[in-house]
């Protein structure tokens, strides 16, 4: 999967293909799990006792603000999806342990999984009613945390600069601080805008796809991942370098 070096050149690893190009199917795949990320957090956040299952910085915050007994946020829910999450991401890390080297049947296996937990909580969604508080919202939080923990041991492990498709902290910060006018050079900043504006708009469309139920936005997830599995494992080995 990597591209033949030049002479003299060391050969570039398909995550530094995948930095290089925005038409890399590395980084179209990253993208489309930036998006349901969005789409994940929205439901999690707006419809199960506002709490995050991707982005564990957010809930943690939230669990603090809970403890301090401000704004009527909860306690439980940021600690239910914390502890899933941490299962999850340990998951996948003995995942990436077992499959290190085959970095293509490592993706399609976590994102199987992650597909599959996602449709589970969907299911759950259809056929209850994930009330707050209730049990079948603790499951369905249970099952997107662990799902995206998964994911983020996954991700991480690739390395790609910038799309760690469930944090743009680092990602607007290199944006600013890269950036011509603070007299960097400016590079990554396509694939950065294009990590943030996706998140967004995943996150937008989560929210008025919540307005048909919460059983949409899951389902919507759980096919991307699957779809998402599919198209890289039928054309991301066929990939050559891509252009800078």
């Amino acid at each position: 999967m990597s591209a033949q070096p030049a002479s003299g050149a060391a050969p570039r690893t398909v995550a530094q293909q995948a930095a290089a190009s925005m038409r890399h199917p590395l980084t179209l795949a990253l993208l489309a799990l930036t998006f349901s990320t969005g789409t994940v957090d929205a439901v999690s956040y707006l419809r199960l006792d506002h709490v995050f299952t991707a982005n564990m910085t957010g809930s943690i915050a939230l669990l603090g603000f809970g403890i301090a007994g401000a704004g009527g946020l909860p306690v439980l829910a940021p600690l239910i999806a914390l502890a899933a999450f941490v299962v999850g991401a340990g998951a996948g890390g003995l995942l990436a342990h077992e499959l290190a080297d085959r970095q293509q049947r490592h993706l399609a296996c976590a994102l199987t999984a992650e597909g599959t937990m996602l449709a589970v909580a969907a299911i759950l969604a259809a056929v209850a009613n994930p009330r707050v508080g209730s049990a079948v919202a603790y499951s369905m939080i249970v099952l997107m945390a662990g799902a995206m923990g998964v994911r983020n041991a996954t991700v991480r492990r690739i390395g790609v600069p910038d799309l760690t498709t469930t944090v743009l902290t680092l990602t607007i910060t290199g944006l600013a601080a890269d950036s011509r006018l603070a007299r960097g050079s400016g590079g990554g900043t396509i694939r950065r805008l294009a990590a943030v504006s996706t998140m967004l708009v995943g996150a937008l469309s989560g929210a008025l796809m919540l307005r048909v139920g919460v059983t949409l936005p899951l389902a919507f997830a759980a096919g991307l991942a699957l779809v998402t599995c599919l198209a890289y494992s039928s054309f991301g080995p066929r990939a050559g370098a891509p252009g800078a």
